[in-house]
């Protein structure tokens, strides 16, 4: 066929791939998946039984975040500096920028008060990639104690599937795990952190939160919203349906 590759060529693209699938611990049916092709046929390019076209390589290209055409294939020389190429650190899951790239954006943060029962805390969470560092990053913004806004790294390993938002201060860390995406592109998981507790002492505390992209949020309401407020039961319902359809489990809350 007119698209397909050369033998030798082919052959080294999928050497690459493999190695790559093999170091950072995907599978094939997820890299079939990111690259809207079927499982079937990507193993039998993977394989040799068949080669690959150039319209596969290059939507792999995108999924994997690599060159697979510079040298037939071959991996580069010598790697990006440090930081600043587009693949996150390991501990972080190794994730591509191109794979991420749908976790980008303006979130409303949704969660219960710890201070005011019965209240929604509502603010805004931004993420991006950083530039310098490698990886995506979030930070808050909109929150009414501003001086306990968070910001930190963002790791998606592939072994969970889940997204952590970690915040790591002088060895304390605070930790929003997330499920992927569910109808309308809402992050729903569980947060654990710190609230303060008798005095000046801290508390563990853990808490079901929402992240929602804010192009579905015309006009939100960010601080403290309470019963009566005109964003009230549409946040309440948001945070209710975490545990109602068992994105996270409170084992024990019955006891």
């Amino acid at each position: 066929m007119s698209g397909d590759l050369q033998n030798e060529h082919s052959q080294a693209v999928a050497l690459r791939i493999r190695e790559e699938l093999a170091r950072r611990r995907l599978s094939r049916q997820w890299l079939a998946d990111e690259a809207r092709i079927s499982l079937s046929t990507l193993e039998k390019a993977l394989s040799g039984r068949r080669p690959f076209t150039l319209a596969t390589v290059v939507r792999m290209e995108a999924a994997l975040g690599i060159d697979l055409r510079t040298n037939g294939g071959a991996a580069p020389a010598a790697p990006e500096p440090s930081g600043r190429g587009i693949f996150a650190p390991e501990e972080m899951g190794a994730y591509a920028r191109p794979a991420v790239g749908w976790l980008e954006g303006e979130y409303l943060t949704l969660r219960p008060s710890f201070s005011e029962p019965g209240a929604i805390y509502a603010y805004r969470t931004q993420i991006a990639w950083d530039e310098e560092k490698g990886h995506l990053s979030f930070s808050e913004t909109k929150r009414l104690d501003s001086d306990f806004e968070q910001q930190g790294f963002v790791s998606f390993p592939h072994l969970s599937g889940q997204i952590y938002l970690v915040t790591s201060s002088a060895g304390q860390y605070r930790v929003a795990i997330l499920n992927r995406p569910s109808g309308g592109g809402a992050l729903n998981g569980v947060l654990t952190t710190l609230v303060a507790g008798l005095g000046a002492q801290l508390i563990p505390a853990a808490a079901p939160i929402a992240l929602i992209p804010s192009n579905r949020q015309a006009d939100p309401e960010h601080g403290l919203v309470r019963p009566g407020s005109r964003c009230y039961d549409e946040y309440r319902a948001c945070v209710h349906r975490i545990g109602e359809r068992g994105y996270v489990l409170f084992p024990g809350q019955d006891l």
